[in-house]
C-alpha cells in the first residue's frame, strides 16, 4: 500500500494479528514442539505491510457495490486468462500497493492502450480507485484485493508482464523492521521472472535508506539491468502525488529506480 510519508500510524511493533497483508519474503523462525527439549525449524512469510482498518466512505461503498463485480477479480490459484479478463490483447502492467488509486487512474488514463492489474488489500483504497474509474470512464484496470505474492505466484505466468509499478511502498523505517520491506531478493527474483524480456520494473520511494536498499537488491538480481546510472529521472507517466509534492516542498528527496529484464 502506498504510504503517507507523514503518517504516524505505523505500529512500533506489529502484532501477529496485524500480520495479514501481502508478503514479500520468508525467513527461518525457530520454535518448539510439545516436547520442550525438541526444537523445530520452520519457515514463515514475513509480511511486508499491515492491513489497517479504515472507514469506507459512502461513495467508496457505492463504487464497491456497483463496480466491484465488474472490475474486482476473485483470487484464483491458477493462471488467469488476461486477454479474456480485459477483452483484448494489450501490454499489461502490474501495480502492487496502489493506495487510494489516484496515481493508478492517472497513468491508466494517459496510457489507454495498456491494461493495468492493481493489487491492494486496503478496502477504502479499492473503493476509491473504483470511484475514480467511474468518474473518468476507465475500463483498462482490474483489481485484486489479495496477497501480491500469491497473485504473482499463481495468477501470472512467467514472462508475461510488460511492466511492474511499486510506488512508495511502506518503508518500515525502523531498522528492526527492515526485514518487512517489500523489496527483498526473493521477491525481486519472483517479479523478474514474470517480466517479458525487455519489460520494466519501476520502483519509487521517498526514504533514502530504502532507495539505497532497492538499488542494491535490484542491481544484484542477475536477470535485471539498470536503465540509468544509479537512480533514474522520474518518468513522465508517473505523476507527482500530493504527499510527494508536500515532501518536496519540505526538502525531502524522492528516488525512482527503473530496471529492465535482460533480453539475453
Amino acid at each position: 500500500m502506498i504510504h503517507d510519508p507523514n503518517d504516524a500510524g505505523l505500529p512500533d511493533e506489529p502484532t501477529a494479528s496485524d500480520d495479514t497483508s501481502a508478503g514479500a519474503s520468508t525467513s527461518p523462525v525457530e520454535g518448539t514442539s510439545d516436547d520442550a527439549s525438541e526444537h523445530v525449524l520452520y519457515r514463515r512469510r514475513i509480511r511486508s505491510f499491515v492491513t489497517r482498518a479504515g472507514r469506507v466512505s459512502t461513495g467508496q461503498r457505492r463504487a464497491l457495490d456497483d463496480l466491484g463485480p465488474r472490475f474486482v477479480l476473485s483470487y484464483a490459484g491458477e493462471p488467469a486468462n488476461w486477454d479474456a479478463v480485459f477483452g483484448r490483447q494489450a501490454p499489461r502492467v502490474l501495480e502492487i500497493g496502489f493506495g487510494m488509486g489516484a496515481t493508478t487512474a492517472e497513468i491508466a488514463a494517459q496510457r489507454a492502450g495498456d491494461d493495468f492489474i492493481g493489487v491492494e488489500v486496503h478496502e477504502p483504497g479499492v473503493g476509491a480507485l473504483l470511484k475514480l474509474m467511474d468518474e473518468q470512464q476507465l475500463s483498462n484496470i482490474r483489481i485484486l484485493q489479495h496477497d501480491a505474492v500469491e497473485v504473482l505466484e499463481h495468477m501470472i505466468e512467467p514472462g508475461t508482464l510488460d511492466g511492474v509499478h511499486i510506488f512508495f511502498p511502506d518503508p518500515w523505517h525502523k531498522a528492526r523492521h527492515h526485514k518487512r520491506r517489500l523489496i527483498q531478493p526473493p521477491f525481486v527474483a519472483l517479479l523478474a521472472s514474470r517480466l517479458k524480456p525487455g519489460a520494466y520494473l519501476h520502483c519509487a520511494t521517498d526514504w533514502q535508506n530504502y532507495a539505497e536498499q532497492m538499488l542494491e537488491v535490484l542491481s544484484a538480481e542477475p536477470t535485471l539491468e539498470n536503465t540509468a546510472d544509479g537512480y533514474a529521472p522520474r518518468p513522465d507517466y508517473r505523476p507527482v502525488t500530493k504527499f510527494e509534492r508536500r515532501g518536496l516542498r519540505l526538502g525531502h528527496g524522492v528516488w525512482d529506480l527503473v530496471f529492465k529484464r535482460r533480453i539475453d
